[in-house]
């Protein structure tokens, strides 16, 4: 284990993401854009309100807005990130020089993997004091924070392990870039599409309709909807009774996560030296 996260590689990708001035300025715009929607929130929100004054209920409405904002800019950021951590190897020809090396196959792909969301990770971190404005004023518990940075946490590895899947698969990078913008897409904005019109079908039947376990299936890499149930828990409720699934949808999307970064990591370390192997066999 300590091969795989203390190796050259992740060294030298370490060294030359934090040396260039591209990603401090990346960090700065990222978090003036996410401080503007706050601090306009909180404008607009006293400018209508009749005594002027900003009240912990509305304070848990911003921070459901910040939250959702910067799910949908992890999602925007992390297959730019890491869909081309490979194919770009691959297409600047240094691909074969890394492969000779003594890096086995799974240090190298954990290595590109965690270099790549180290960024990720340093720019979640930095927009931890833009939520303390939710302390200020009340109305969110510390607990739904937790929850909503670890389910960030868990959302970055599953969307990156695709992307490095896309990566060691398709050669192009921009090929594998738009495959793993498509496989987002597909986990939010389709799920939930199927979902609500799932529900909205059902409902047709009138009061004597039966449970319906699709919505809940389709929302189970939905990480979106897991965000809403974090900050709605009368949301989860009513999807576990509609459904008849007595589990949380948290930890469907836990599980879900698990086996989608397992068999990404296992289908790009197996597939990174796949000439070497059977030319191997060959000769045995």
């Amino acid at each position: 284990m300590k091969a795989l996260l203390l190796n050259p590689v992740l060294n030298k990708e370490f060294k030359l993401r934090l040396r260039s001035f591209k990603s401090y300025l990346g960090i700065l715009i990222y978090l003036i854009v996410l401080g503007s929607i706050g601090i306009g929130f909180i404008f607009l929100t006293t400018m209508n309100a009749r005594m002027g004054y900003f009240r912990p209920e509305e304070s848990r409405v911003m921070f459901m807005v910040l939250s959702m904002v910067q799910l949908g800019l992890i999602l925007f950021m992390t297959p730019g990130l890491t869909a081309g951590v490979i194919s770009g190897e691959r297409e600047r020809q240094t691909l074969n020089m890394l492969l000779t090396t003594k890096q086995s196959s799974g240090s190298i792909i954990v290595g590109k993997l965690l270099s790549s969301l180290s960024f990720l990770l340093l720019i979640i971190v930095a927009s931890l004091p833009l939520y303390s404005i939710t302390f200020l004023f009340g109305g969110v518990a510390p607990r739904t924070i937790l929850a909503t940075f670890g389910l960030y946490m868990i959302t970055i590895l599953t969307i990156g392990s695709l992307g490095v899947m896309f990566s060691t698969l398709i050669r192009k990078t921009i090929v594998s870039m738009i495959t793993t913008y498509g496989v987002a897409l597909f986990l939010t904005a389709f799920t939930a599409f199927v979902a609500v019109l799932s529900i909205q079908f059902i409902s047709m039947g009138g009061p004597t309709q039966t449970q319906n376990p699709i919505p809940y299936l389709m929302l189970m890499g939905n990480p979106a909807a897991v965000l809403m149930t974090v900050f709605e828990p009368s949301m989860q409720k009513e999807l576990m009774k509609q459904s008849g699934i007595s589990i949380p949808l948290w930890i469907s999307y836990l599980f879900t996560c698990v086996f989608l970064i397992t068999l990404s990591l296992w289908i790009s370390i197996s597939k990174l030296r796949p000439n070497m192997r059977v030319n191997k066999r060959r000769k045995a």
